[in-house]
């Protein structure tokens, strides 16, 4: 992303930091999940939510030996997590954290979006009633037109951006979904109940 273009907020969803922060978030659930149904030991589960923790300078040095992200990062968070680390990452491939956790900060992206759509579509409103009488020219295939008023210009679009807030909420809902279900998804380590 290109800082200067950037939302803040957008930016600190898609940033390292936070994308290692999802990566443990993802770690930690199915590590407690696994506790659960009695596949890891709950101790072990305790010690990476307790533990877990990680360093951006210590990733990237481990991967540039090991040349993979995620075993880079699991290494840096077992050095963290001591000997209960052997849990970490059990029965998962790397695109169950990768895909669950960018699912997860999609969603975020989501709820952010749909924050600032709110703000706009309640401006809108704001000046469709306060322009509801102020005359405009319409335009049709770019010419002068019809006479209309800008409160009603305004109020289409506070329609269409309301259809766009319910086509980013069906989004959302779409990209919602986690995967836990282990080397080309085939659950032979783990059971469907834990994704």
């Amino acid at each position: 992303m290109i800082a200067r273009y950037t939302h803040p907020d957008m930016g600190r969803i898609w940033s390292d930091q936070r994308r290692y922060e999802t990566w443990l978030l993802v770690e930690t659930a199915a590590a407690e999940a696994m506790a659960a149904a009695g596949i890891v030991p709950a101790d072990a589960a305790r010690d990476i939510r307790e533990r877990g923790g990680f360093d951006i300078a210590r990733i990237d040095a481990i991967e540039q030996t090991t040349q993979h992200d995620v075993i880079a990062f699991t290494t840096a968070v077992a050095e963290k997590v001591g000997p209960s680390a052997r849990w970490l990452h059990f029965g998962m491939t790397s695109s169950d954290v990768i895909d669950t956790a960018q699912a997860l900060q999609m969603r975020g992206a989501c709820d952010l979006i749909l924050k600032d759509l709110a703000g706009l579509n309640e401006a809108i409103r704001d000046r469709a009633l306060e322009h509801r009488r102020t005359p405009m020219i319409g335009r049709t295939h770019g010419v002068h037109a019809e006479p209309m008023t800008l409160g009603l210009k305004l109020a289409l679009w506070f329609a269409e951006v309301d259809r766009d807030v319910e086509r980013v909420r069906r989004a959302r809902a779409v990209v919602s979904v986690g995967k836990l279900s282990g080397a080309v998804g085939t659950f032979a380590h783990l059971p469907p109940s834990i994704e």
